[in-house]
């Protein structure tokens, strides 16, 4: 099975104009190209390139809606610490990283630590997940669970 860690790249150069770009698409992904060359300060044909330009050097990896989980039905959000043998972590990271529940999924340091997010619309579907899903797979040494009570911050993307 092939991994799908990721190597590290090299970082893109962006200028000022690049970064009030994406600081403004970062608040706003639907701004228009007119709206924001206006904002900008340049015109709608360089502010198009531009955005291209950051999404084929990978700076801008894709547009998408932030959606507030409990508004459709999903109460449960829980962070785990997955410890597994270092021969397995790849395989276990792989199949983690399919599993519809799981919204994102990092290795830490120590020893061979996952951490990993998920939602779930209650406490009977996360306890399935663990059980079903979690628990089989291979190496698995240990796992942690926290369940989240209540978000005063959270932060998609990056700071700039």
């Amino acid at each position: 099975m092939q991994s799908k860690t990721t190597i590290p790249i090299e970082s893109a150069n962006i200028d000022e104009i690049d970064r009030k770009i994406i600081s403004a698409l970062h608040v706003n992904g639907r701004i228009s190209y007119t709206d924001l060359a206006k904002d900008i300060g340049l015109s709608r044909v360089a502010v198009q390139a531009r955005i291209n330009a950051l999404m084929e050097e990978g700076v801008i990896e894709r547009f998408t809606a932030v959606i507030n989980p409990e508004k459709i039905g999903i109460t449960v959000s829980a962070f785990f610490n997955v410890e597994v043998e270092p021969k397995f972590l790849h395989e276990v990271a792989d199949q983690l990283s399919d599993e519809p529940e799981v919204t994102s999924l990092y290795h830490m340091t120590g020893p061979s630590k996952l951490h990993m997010h998920g939602l779930f619309m209650n406490n009977q579907e996360m306890e399935a997940f663990m059980r079903e899903k979690l628990y089989t797979l291979p190496g698995i040494m240990s796992v942690d669970c926290q369940v989240l009570i209540n978000r005063y911050k959270s932060r998609m993307g990056m700071r700039l």
